[in-house]
């Protein structure tokens, strides 16, 4: 910028005149604006002082407040306000009226559904994200946020065993990267002309997608929402470890072939939701390779366990996967939303979702990714940065300590449940998901009922969050052990209070 030009556009203060000449543009021209940036730091320490007091007295904080959906409701209702309030009040209702009724799952009591944390480097990394605020869609918009995602891209692939040069993208959670997946293998599928022709009005086979009767729902939904219809998603039946039975799977694609349906994709699931449950990779992979199909393996929980030393050797290998999702927020200590999305075709995901408008043109060269073209997505969060912060204080070594602890407490919680007469896990994981269950009676009936009831008091409390399933032997309670601040104690106190509930509600048991 010339010296006239640096000048001219200098910074003012309030009052300094404007270099414009045009009155009309000077008037009301004097920009409201936002704090002052040391007004910005001293509410930045106020609300660290708030989570620092937090997380110093967390176990004193209930998991969750039960409080009815009207009450709770009637409680946040007022009207728009007129003019702005003070930030300590803002920050003292958020306490008051927000934080108690909330399910807190960065809580080391929080076990339902998949245990997640986020990790202090996280959460800072997430704080000046947001204050970066910047849009990683092209190279140009976010140089250093495109190259930075490449970075921790790689080390992902290095840490679940994927080949580094995959095609990946960080998207926001497994559901669309799942969806992302299904929708680049229809389109490698039918060929490049689906994205101008489209699927109406055309003569085309009927589309078949194939997943397990133990998979997320997500696959379903992406069934709907890429137009294969819930009727040509087939359920593979699961053996006795609710995995994938690929000889199952290869007889439902041969007599899809035989009527003249086409095979699209195969979902495997590395993690299943209820039972943690691993599909046997190399097998399907061999019925997929056999038939032309294409293989998308949903790891979103399973994929990170590798890193453990105890699950070194157990754990499937995900390199024959056309696609791969893993979830760096489920397992790394990495706040939501981070997702990773692998492609080994290289330049399939781009064939499907490229759309490049004029006003989004860029100069290219071999370094240049634009991650835009990876997805639908055209906003983009700088996603990259809680990966590398997190990655980089903790280590390779640092997150395999801490996701060891998790799976050495899952094996002291199932062995204290077989040693409890009365309690039994009826199905087992490799990896830190416990499914246990209450059987005083041979009612199965009765059983489901009083675990129903275990699950319902126990969150109520506030002293823990659990959640359930359903599988071949009944309702299930499932705990899930992930968090980074969950200890030794916190697990004990979990499985005593299961017990006391359980004793109270059916005096055969008695806690110890």
């Amino acid at each position: 910028m010339s010296e006239r030009a640096s000048e001219d556009w200098k910074p003012r203060g309030h009052g300094e005149p404007s270099n414009s000449a045009d009155p009309s543009f000077r008037k009301g021209s004097e920009s409201p604006g936002d704090w002052p940036p040391e007004l910005f730091e001293e509410h930045g320490r106020e609300l660290l002082a708030v989570l620092r007091a937090h997380f110093e007295s967390i176990r004193e904080v209930p998991v969750t407040v039960p409080r009815g959906t009207g009450e709770l409701s009637a409680s946040l209702r007022q009207d728009l306000p007129e003019h702005g309030v003070e930030f300590e009040r803002v920050l003292d209702d958020t306490r008051e009226l927000v934080l108690p009724y909330l399910v807190h799952w960065n809580h080391p009591s929080f076990h339902g559904y998949f245990s997640n944390s986020a990790s202090f480097p996280g959460i800072l990394a997430e704080t000046m994200t947001a204050a970066l605020n910047v849009n990683a869609m092209l190279w140009k918009s976010a140089p250093a946020a495109s190259a930075l995602e490449r970075v921790v891209l790689g080390w992902v692939a290095e840490m679940v065993g994927y080949p580094a040069e995959a095609d990946a993208v960080l998207v926001n959670g497994a559901s669309l990267a799942t969806l992302y997946a299904l929708a680049t293998a229809r389109d490698a599928a039918l060929g490049p002309s689906v994205r101008v022709e489209g699927l109406a009005g055309r003569d085309l086979p009927v589309l078949r997608l194939y997943t397990s009767d133990q998979a997320h729902s997500s696959v379903d939904k992406a069934a709907i929402t890429l137009g294969f219809g819930q009727v040509n998603l087939v359920k593979v039946p699961s053996d006795e470890r609710y995995r994938m039975r690929p000889e199952a799977l290869e007889a439902a694609i041969l007599d899809d072939l035989a009527a003249g349906y086409k095979p699209v994709a195969v979902v495997a699931t590395v993690g299943t939701t209820s039972v943690g449950a691993a599909d046997p990779l190399q097998e399907i992979a061999d019925v997929c390779e056999r038939n032309g199909v294409w293989l998308h393996v949903d790891a979103a929980f399973g994929g990170f366990w590798r890193l453990a030393p105890s699950l070194a050797g157990q754990v499937e290998d995900l390199t024959r996967a056309d696609s791969l999702v893993v979830n760096p927020h489920k397992c790394l200590y990495i706040p939501m939303e981070a997702t990773v999305l692998h492609c080994r075709h290289e330049g399939a995901l781009a064939d499907t979702f490229r759309l490049v408008a004029e006003y989004l043109t860029s100069a290219q060269d071999e370094h240049t990714v634009d991650y835009m073209n990876l997805t639908p997505q055209l906003g983009r969060s700088f996603r990259a940065l809680k990966l590398w912060w997190v990655i980089r204080t903790f280590g390779r070594t640092g997150l395999a300590e801490r996701l060891e602890h998790s799976v050495e407490l899952a094996v002291g919680l199932r062995e204290a449940v077989t040693a409890e007469p009365l309690w039994r896990c009826p199905v087992d994981s490799i990896y830190p998901l416990v499914c246990l269950r209450y059987e005083p009676s041979q009612d199965r009936e009765v059983c489901d009922r009083l675990n129903a009831e275990i699950v319902e008091e126990l969150n109520a409390s506030g002293e823990a969050f659990v959640s359930h399933t359903v599988i071949d032997d009944g309702y299930v309670i499932r705990v899930s052990i992930g968090n980074i601040h969950t200890t030794r104690a916190d697990v004990e106190r979990l499985w005593r209070a299961l017990r006391e509930i359980a004793a109270r509600r059916f005096p055969l048991a008695r806690a110890a």
